[in-house]
């Protein structure tokens, strides 16, 4: 191996030495990801042996060694390695069965293995792995805790949309809060590349009949409700083939509701869903994500029915209005919940005096405000929003195609008094959740609860960085990452008796234990001047109200390159199909403040067994390429 390492890196050391810049481009090469800092600390301590700030090819290969030959991994492979130098097949397929608990290996799976990841020519020919493939085996993807299979779409896609949690977004305009940020276009282009798949437009009338996007009555910026569907055509579907949702919350005249139409159909072209599939309105099941692939979805009021629709897709009915019953409005939760008139705070005499201040919103006259455009009302098939009375309500009179939007505080009343017909209406009504519009600085809600119970939009502000967004990301990497994940069995059937509160019997406990072993190549903390932290780990379920549980680990002082703990830690998940469990790294600045360092998220059903690397993430969602910790996990 000494010489297979020799010739990758002598090239670059054929006019004498190499400095740091010159390490940093090899280790590039050799596609090892590496921390700038931490790099930059093992380089200064080998040049503290000698003078200068060049090293050579001997010192190179101890830096080399220092990064990459992790002794955690060196201890798991003398056992399973006669020599301590070469695993041959079978060896490397014991490991995969005994250590992996991956059942059903073979020697196909074994020399797969071998030949993506061994570099040494020939120990690969000869079907065997040295040390440095191990290495490169282990921190890879097939070893990481989130399960392989669960990166592809594995679920059953045929099942009517109301079975499927959606990944949705709340104000999706905005890129920072919601009383000054600026209303932006990367919002949705952002939110369409995570894999987002219900998507909200705040549309008001704009100058020269130019409908516009923005949160009413307040300070954000406007941006053409045309340039909003311009990116929503360009990146719909770049991560997901399946349907997307425009919630829109309309407060456009006739007029410009009618302009909103026309972009739509102009836009959006073939993509648009404007007919129901096949021609026929199914009135007692929606249809699937599978059936609804590459189209766009108008989720929206709608005037009379489906059937008269369909009469009116042949003849123009442009100008034309419709008046909507006063069951349809009054006091639309959206239209009053989320657009607060929202003052600033100055004293009265300096509001006065501002020009920009806005003004309070005028009381619109009920005529103006229940008017809908024929030509926007007809766009809206399968998405048709209902204002939401009650359960009872709802079972003796709404449709499948008519879903609610519930504000989270009286979604969360609901959940604690009435969860059994609750669930009873997620299972037959697409339910959005959405923040309350007294977040002033778009802060979210814990969306977990609201999942809880089957519901399928739980619409989260994914411009604002933490804990419950990244509860968001991490139920949302299942199945693909494609946006939508099938609930389950006991959130779809009509006739369930499952509360969060009393599992009862759809219990399926499973007992898990999670071995901290280590840490590698952790962000510093802000604090150090060079690379160190004091790292701990906190290990959380989040799930039904009996599942959620919270462990730390120790800290580990003043060492964020190798950070060691062998801890384990041990829990009893009654619901493991609704769990989600969170790593999150820590740095104790002291005993009441700690630093973010990173963390992941993902279901407890896509947990890998074994001897498992576990990414991170930074506080804005994205992956640390050096960064891991390495666990090994077990449960039955």
């Amino acid at each position: 191996s000494h010489t297979w390492f020799w010739n990758i890196i002598q090239n670059d050391f054929k006019t004498g030495n190499i400095d740091l810049e010159g390490s940093m481009r090899l280790f590039e090469k050799m596609q090892i990801p590496f921390d700038e800092d931490h790099l930059k600390h093992i380089f200064r301590k080998t040049l503290d042996k000698h003078s200068g700030d060049a090293i050579s090819m001997d010192d190179f290969r101890a830096l080399y060694r220092a990064l990459v030959h992790r002794p955690e991994y060196e201890e798991l492979f003398k056992a399973y390695s006669t020599d301590g130098i070469i695993l041959s097949d079978t060896q490397l397929i014991k490991f995969l069965v005994k250590e992996q608990l991956q059942t059903e290996v073979d020697e196909t799976t074994a020399l797969g293995i071998i030949m993506k990841y061994e570099p040494i020519d020939e120990v690969r020919t000869k079907r065997q792995m040295s040390f440095e493939g191990f290495i490169r085996y282990m921190r890879s993807d097939e070893c990481s805790i989130f399960k392989n299979q669960h990166r592809t779409i594995y679920q059953d896609m045929n099942q009517p949309l109301c079975d499927y949690f959606i990944s949705s977004s709340h104000n999706t305009y905005l890129i920072a809060d919601q009383l000054m940020g600026p209303s932006h276009l990367w919002g949705y282009t952002s939110a369409l590349l995570k894999g987002c798949r219900c998507l909200e437009i705040d549309c008001w009338d704009g100058t020269n009949n130019e409908p516009i996007v923005y949160h009413g009555h307040t300070l954000t910026s406007k941006i053409p409700f045309r340039s909003v569907i311009h990116v929503i055509d360009k990146y719909a579907f770049m991560s997901s083939a399946y349907p997307v949702v425009l919630s829109l919350e309309n407060h456009c005249s006739p007029k410009q509701q009618e302009v909103m139409a026309h972009y739509l159909k102009s836009i959006l072209g073939d993509k648009l869903l404007s007919s129901p599939i096949g021609g026929e309105v199914d009135m007692t099941r929606l249809p699937s994500p599978e059936a609804l692939k590459f189209k766009v979805l108008v989720k929206n009021k709608k005037a009379g029915t489906l059937e008269e629709s369909m009469l009116r897709m042949d003849y123009d009915t442009y100008g034309e209005t419709e008046e909507l019953s006063d069951s349809d409005f009054q006091s639309e939760d959206e239209e009053t919940d989320d657009t607060l008139p929202l003052q600033r705070s100055k004293s009265p005499a300096k509001r006065r005096a501002d020009p920009r201040s806005s003004p309070p919103p005028q009381k619109r006259s009920k005529v103006k405000k229940g008017k809908i455009a024929l030509a926007l009302s007809d766009l809206v098939v399968y998405t048709k929003s209902q204002k939401f009375v009650s359960f009872e309500h709802s079972l003796m009179n709404q449709q499948v195609f008519e879903n609610n939007s519930i504000g989270e505080s009286h979604a969360r009343k609901l959940v604690r008094y009435s969860a059994k017909e609750f669930i009873s209406h997620t299972t037959r009504f697409i339910t959005r959740i959405y923040p309350k519009g007294t977040r002033m600085t778009s802060s979210n809600y814990n969306p977990q609860e609201f999942w809880n119970v089957g519901c399928q939009m739980v619409a989260l502000n994914f411009q604002t960085p933490g804990t419950y967004m990244e509860l968001q990301d991490g139920k949302f990497l299942d199945n693909g990452g494609c946006g939508y994940v099938l609930k389950p069995q006991f959130l779809r059937d009509r006739n369930t008796t499952f509360t969060p509160q009393n599992v009862g019997a759809y219990s399926k406990p499973m007992s898990l234990s999670i071995r901290l072993i280590s840490g590698h190549q952790l962000p510093p903390s802000s604090l150090s001047k060079t690379n160190k932290a004091d790292p701990k780990v906190h290990i959380e379920i989040f799930g039904v109200p009996e599942d959620q549980a919270r462990k730390k680990s120790s800290v580990v002082k003043s060492n964020a390159l190798s950070p060691k703990w062998n801890e384990t830690f041990s829990f009893t998940i009654q619901v493991p199909e609704l769990a989600l469990i969170r790593f999150c790294v820590e740095d104790e600045v002291s005993l009441v403040n700690n630093e973010f360092l990173g963390q992941y998220t993902l279901p407890v059903m896509s947990l890998n067994t074994g001897y498992r690397n576990i990414p991170l993430m930074s506080k804005e969602g994205i992956k640390l390429e050096s960064a891991s910790l390495f666990a090994h996990i077990w449960y039955y």
